[in-house]
C-alpha cells in the first residue's frame, strides 16, 4: 500500500506524519486490496473567525474503485485528519456491504476489466485562469468508467459527491449522475439536437 502525504498552505512535521501513517496503515486491516493512499491536508484562511482545517483522503483500489473522504472543520489538522479517517471508515463500511441482486461484490470484474482497471492513469487536475472576463476559472480532467446507473450511484456515494460523471453501459454515452435537493437522485441523458 503506497501511502502519500502532502500538505498545501500547512507544515507537515516529521512526528505528525508518522502519528498520520500508523493511523492509515490501520485502513489495510478493514479493506485489503488497497494500492494507494493519497491524504491531502490544506489550511483554507477564511474572512470570519478561525481558518478551517481541511484533511481530504482518497483510496484507490486494486479493482478500481476510488473511496474519498473530505473533513472541514476548524481547529488543528490532527482533528479534521481522525474525523476524515473515520469518515472513511464509513465508506470502506458501505462499499464492502454493498453487493449487487446476485450475491457477488459491487465492482467485480473480468481479468481483462481488472487489467484495463489498473492502467487508467491518476486524475490529474489543474487550474487555469484565463482572463479576468472568462467564466472558466479551473479545469479538471477526469479518467471515465463505464458501468451502470447503480454502481455510478455506489461510486459517487463513496467519493461523498454531489454529482458523479460516467460512461453508461445502457444508454452509450457520458451521463451525469446528481442528488436532488428534493431527494433521490436525477441522471442527465445528453441528446444530440
Amino acid at each position: 500500500m503506497n501511502v502519500t502525504i502532502q500538505g498545501h498552505n500547512i507544515k507537515i512535521t516529521d512526528n505528525f506524519e508518522e502519528i498520520a501513517r500508523r493511523k492509515l496503515d490501520r485502513l489495510d486491516r478493514y479493506l485489503p486490496n488497497i494500492s494507494e493512499v493519497r491524504v491531502d491536508l490544506s489550511r483554507q484562511n477564511t474572512r470570519r473567525g478561525e481558518d478551517l482545517m481541511i484533511a481530504q483522503i482518497t483510496i484507490r483500489h486494486q479493482r478500481g474503485a476510488i473511496l474519498r473522504a473530505e473533513e472541514k472543520i476548524p481547529g488543528d489538522i490532527q482533528t479534521a485528519l481522525d474525523q476524515a479517517i473515520d469518515n472513511m471508515y464509513r465508506r470502506i463500511q458501505r462499499f464492502k456491504g454493498k453487493q449487487n441482486r446476485k450475491g457477488q461484490e459491487r465492482f467485480t470484474a473480468t481479468l481483462e476489466e481488472l487489467t484495463a482497471a489498473e492502467e487508467i492513469p491518476e486524475i490529474e487536475a489543474y487550474a487555469e485562469v484565463l482572463s479576468e472576463e472568462s467564466q472558466i476559472i479551473r479545469r479538471k480532467e477526469i479518467a471515465v468508467m463505464a458501468m451502470n446507473e447503480e454502481e455510478a450511484i455506489e461510486q459517487m456515494e463513496l467519493l461523498g459527491h454531489n454529482f458523479f460523471v460516467f460512461f453508461n453501459d445502457a444508454t452509450g454515452s457520458i451521463n451525469v449522475l446528481y442528488k436532488r435537493g428534493a431527494g433521490g437522485y436525477g441522471l442527465l441523458i445528453p441528446e444530440v439536437g
